[in-house]
């Protein structure tokens, strides 16, 4: 069975195709859609895509960051302004997937890749869906419901303080071996002192998720061994690790607060 590209100018137009033929999928970069198709889902008969250049810009105004949902990861490396975000751009595949991988796409991502979206959501991300800006925890939780059929357009979010966003991808094969564990922070101190803190997982449930006990449990402290045990004591609260190819969900709940104590001490 061939499959149908339907090109519109829009992404109105595109949305509202996508609504009403429940056989149709956006295509972005296509590194997961198309691998689809070429595996055998027969679950959609046409690729839907959008060719409104606004959707593969980004903009900076007032400390605040718009990038279009078609934007790839290769565009994030290649701009100084997001110089912070460039190790989780660079997570995402290699060369040749980075200039194909959107970040609409990355936010539909099933684990152990969505390395983007943890970052979007220790950057405390919202997500414009066809003109309604959203959380992005809330996106990601409704993407196989409410936000299942429509189009991304942009995400949108505060450019980080200098030296406040980390992030850091646990893989068994170097440079680009799928994620054994994803984690992003966005920390903020004051003498020393971590005044917020917004902490996400990859690979710990069957979405990226926001770690809010693990945030609790870093403001007020210090960001030392001893200002962090609780954190780490508290590190898998609310986390139902996954289990694939890459690694067991024991073995990822195993690791996790090593890295995440290397993440925060680093």
């Amino acid at each position: 069975m061939g499959l149908l590209l339907r090109t519109f100018q829009t992404a109105d137009e595109a949305s509202a195709t996508l609504k009403a033929d429940h056989a149709s999928r956006y295509l972005g970069g296509g590194t997961l859609l198309v691998r689809r198709a070429n595996e055998g889902d027969i679950s959609f008969s046409s690729y839907v895509r959008v060719v409104d250049k606004a959707l593969s810009e980004i903009s900076i105004a007032d400390g605040r960051v718009r990038v279009g949902a078609s934007v790839t990861m290769a565009q994030i490396l290649a701009s100084t302004e997001l110089s912070p975000l460039g190790p989780a751009a660079r997570a995402v595949g290699g060369p040749a997937i980075r200039n194909m991988a959107t970040v609409g796409g990355n936010l539909h991502a099933p684990p152990p890749y969505g390395d983007f979206a943890v970052a979007l959501i220790a950057l405390g991300a919202l997500v414009d869906f066809d003109g309604r800006e959203v959380p992005v925890t809330d996106f990601l939780a409704g993407r196989d419901g409410v936000f299942s059929s429509g189009v991304i357009r942009s995400v949108s979010f505060a450019l980080p303080a200098e030296g406040s966003f980390r992030f850091a991808k646990v893989s068994r094969v170097k440079p680009k071996g799928t994620a054994v564990v994803t984690i992003a922070a966005v920390i903020e101190e004051d003498s020393g002192v971590i005044t917020s803190a917004r902490v996400a997982y990859g690979c710990l449930a069957d979405r990226p998720i926001r770690a809010k006990v693990v945030e609790g449990a870093l403001v007020g402290k210090e960001r030392s061994r001893d200002g962090i045990a609780e954190a780490l004591a508290v590190a898998h609260e609310g986390t139902t690790p996954i289990t694939d190819a890459v690694a067991s969900a024991w073995y990822r709940g195993e690791v996790l607060p090593v890295h995440l104590a290397r993440l925060l001490l680093g």
